[in-house]
């Protein structure tokens, strides 16, 4: 789904008085800190969208090798998850215009940020959104989870 086709969804689902949530993230390589994520940020409403970078703007804010998956994969996977209602991909490296578009009444962030750090947060309280924190509280990080299997990768050979 596009931004423009987001925005035109939550206008609707927001008109039959559904409460919207977003959480977003480049979701390269999907763990239970995910899915924890996603189904905490999901119990906070009635629609959950999801937020995924394109391809370029992941390799732009992850490196060489990266992404592990292209969007339409984490598209995929990600939809397949019962939390998650929608999946819009956007080409941003912050998703300050997603958030804008789409007018989440909360603007989900894992356990990784603080309400003063997530990127987003002005834009979210410009049209009075809140932003809250959720999540599993252990540290589930993607590049945690890459560097495990890059070192057992070495120790099999």
């Amino acid at each position: 789904m596009t931004v423009a086709e987001a925005a035109k969804l939550a206008d609707r689902l927001r008109a039959d008085g559904q409460r919207i949530v977003l959480a977003n993230g480049c979701f390269d390589l999907l763990h239970v800190g995910h899915v924890r994520y996603l189904e905490a940020a999901r119990a906070l409403g009635d629609v959950l969208f999801v937020g995924i970078n394109a391809d370029a703007t992941v390799a732009r804010l992850k490196g060489r090798g990266r992404p592990l998956m292209p969007a339409a994969e984490r598209t995929e996977v990600l939809g397949a998850l019962r939390a998650v209602d929608h999946v819009v991909v956007f080409d941003e490296d912050t998703a300050d215009a997603l958030v804008a578009a789409i007018r989440p009444a909360i603007h989900a962030k894992g356990t990784d940020y603080t309400p003063e750090t997530v990127p987003e947060r002005d834009t979210v309280r410009q049209y009075g959104g809140k932003v809250v924190i959720v999540g599993d509280p252990k540290d589930h990080a993607t590049r945690d989870a890459i560097q495990t299997i890059v070192e057992r990768f070495a120790r099999a050979r």
